[in-house]
């Protein structure tokens, strides 16, 4: 189911924000036990998009919880978002 979800978020986030990098990983291993990762995942997503640009963090936040909204309804139960404008990005795969 992991990788139907993640397929899932990557076509919405694509859709909505259109990022020039997108990395989606799946963190429910490490939340194992806790109550919300018996309803949904919890995935780690790191994107670069120009709809980020003079939009301060929890604006980005809103626009990618926005562009998950159906999924976090059900199989997503928690995402951690780095979101960054062009310029902003490093080389550095996501930890």
């Amino acid at each position: 189911m992991s990788a139907t979800v993640m397929r899932q978020m990557e076509s919405a986030l694509r859709t909505a924000l259109a990022p020039t990098q997108l990395d989606i990983i799946d963190d429910s291993a490490r939340h194992a036990g806790h109550a919300g990762a018996r309803g949904g995942g919890h995935y780690r997503v790191r994107l670069v998009a120009a709809a980020f640009s003079g939009h301060n963090q929890l604006q980005r936040h809103r626009l990618v919880y926005a562009a998950l909204a159906p999924l976090l309804a059900g199989a997503v139960h928690a995402v951690n978002i780095d979101a960054r404008a062009p310029g902003e990005a490093t080389d550095a795969p996501p930890t």
